[in-house]
């Protein structure tokens, strides 16, 4: 997959810090992360077969916590890196066309979500259910960042995550290379699984509270809801895609 340009990863300028077991040692497994430091106390860096370029600073674990915010689970490894670079969704679109097994993989979209935490566990879900990738609108979604990567558990080093512009443009995009977009939202006529056929599947989810913007919908083929009970209004949005990418794969 192609990944051209890095982008700013924080407000501050900064180079992301991610940290903890699982975050960190899929960004040193990735060969498109550019790993700068790598700070560890002797026990977590022990085990680890390092490359010999990368600077390595040993530390107490309470050293390890002033590198990153209050009360974040380090579990002793922090790492500083770059970025990783822009994958471009005519890209993303190509390689998913060009894999030729059978039913195509799904695409997740999400709508000005912004919690690194939703996103980090919507990568998470992608990565479980085997999503070609997310797309998120450049403007209206989080950095890459130690919280983000952290609730991803490892999957934004192999999930691809596309940015954009304009949302409507990408789907309209998405739509021309043949995926069937649906659009999760409580007010849909129908269920999730009414709304499924045999064509790739692009599922759409709006922010909580919010949901999506009406001229997201419009740029879809079909609305649906899922089938929860009265007992709760909604769900998480990376619960949501959870189930909406459990039901995509596994329809007959």
């Amino acid at each position: 997959m192609a990944r051209r340009g890095h982008r700013p990863s924080q407000a501050t300028g900064q180079r992301p810090r991610l940290w903890g077991r699982h975050a960190v040692l899929a960004a040193l497994a990735n060969p498109e992360r550019n790993v700068r430091k790598l700070w560890g106390t002797r026990e977590a860096l022990a085990p680890l077969d390092l490359p010999p370029v990368l600077p390595i600073v040993f530390a107490e674990a309470p050293d390890l916590g002033r590198l990153v915010p209050s009360d974040a689970p380090h579990q002793g490894l922090v790492a500083e890196v770059d970025p990783l670079e822009d994958v471009w969704l005519g890209d993303l679109l190509d390689q998913g066309a060009a894999e030729g097994d059978g039913r195509r993989r799904p695409l997740i979209l999400l709508d000005q979500v912004t919690d690194p935490h939703n996103v980090g566990a919507v990568l998470r879900s992608a990565a479980a259910f085997d999503a070609l990738g997310i797309v998120t609108q450049d403007r209206h979604a989080p950095p890459e960042s130690g919280a983000l990567a952290r609730a991803a558990s490892g999957a934004l080093e192999v999930v691809p995550w596309v940015r954009v512009v304009n949302l409507a443009r990408a789907l309209d995009e998405i739509g021309e290379a043949g995926f069937w977009r649906i659009g999760l939202t409580g007010h849909a006529p129908v269920t999730l699984d009414a709304a499924l056929g045999p064509d790739a599947v692009a599922i759409v989810l709006g922010a909580e509270g919010e949901g999506m913007r009406q001229n997201t919908e419009a740029h879809c083929d079909a609305l649906a809801k899922l089938p929860i009970s009265g007992k709760v209004e909604s769900l998480n949005v990376s619960n949501a895609a959870a189930i909406a990418l459990y039901a995509v794969t596994s329809r007959g």
